[in-house]
């Protein structure tokens, strides 16, 4: 029987810059891992019971952390560090058939609410469309805002249409301006996402497999983006310590 969305969460990376030998998603914010408050809010959301989680690096510590409470996950193993479209790739074996919708979440951004996993999974049903993304508008790149300094940019037409998301490291410099950015949170209709994950290429300056790519495989197939606006610290994640401490002014 189908369900009608299915959640992957990415979780297959390493802590290097957080100069800690854990892998990413274990980094804790006031006690608790990254991951551990995504799961809390996907629990919370309704949406799915059991999702796919994506692990790679030290996988046997991420599982036994998250199993401590006797909970079960679905894991993928993610053996090479390709990028997070070949990693969604990998569940298309797990749930091919088995979901309508996919919602693409990430192990280390922490304060992703329920209510937010919600509304995209609402308005992608509502719309009716191929790919449903949420974005951060930010007013600029000051403070507590400079985490989001490395996100991709939202590209959009004259008519607000979302056009392409440009990597930080592959925009020109009138787009590194743009202050509208993804933090990657995705829903697809699934026969459309794992057709055109096959689509995708790694010529950029990561030699990785962007699942951001997808959008412009939308736009050249005449296909809109749908996108729903979410407040900033939703979208807020860690790479190095740094950012990890202006987690810490969030945490509940």
């Amino acid at each position: 029987m189908k369900n009608k969305t299915k959640i992957i969460i990415l979780a297959a990376g390493k802590g290097v810059r957080m100069g800690s030998d854990l892998p990413k998603v274990l980094a804790q914010v006031k006690g608790k891992s990254m991951i551990k408050y995504l799961l809390e809010s996907v629990k919370k959301s309704g949406i799915d019971e059991n999702p796919i989680i994506i692990v790679g690096y030290k996988k046997e510590l991420v599982m036994k952390e998250l199993e401590k409470e006797g909970k079960k996950y679905n894991y993928v193993y993610q053996e090479k560090q390709l990028g997070t479209g070949h990693a969604v790739s990998l569940a298309e074996d797990y749930l091919r058939n088995k979901a309508e919708n996919i919602i693409v979440l990430y192990g280390d951004h922490p304060f992703t609410s329920a209510e937010t996993i919600k509304k995209i999974n609402e308005q992608h049903i509502k719309s009716g469309k191929k790919i449903t993304m949420a974005t951060v508008r930010l007013k600029d790149f000051k403070d507590w805002r400079i985490n989001f300094v490395n996100f991709s940019r939202i590209i959009r037409d004259k008519n607000r249409k979302i056009i392409k998301d440009i990597q930080f490291k592959d925009a020109s410099d009138e787009e590194i301006k743009v202050t509208e950015v993804n933090p990657c949170y995705f829903c697809f209709d699934a026969s459309w996402l794992w057709e055109k994950l096959k689509m995708l290429k790694n010529d950029n300056a990561q030699k990785e497999y962007y699942l951001t790519d997808l959008i412009k495989i939308a736009t050249d197939n005449g296909i809109e983006t749908e996108s729903v606006e979410i407040e900033a610290f939703e979208a807020l994640g860690a790479n190095t310590k740094a950012e990890l401490k202006v987690l810490e002014r969030f945490a509940i």
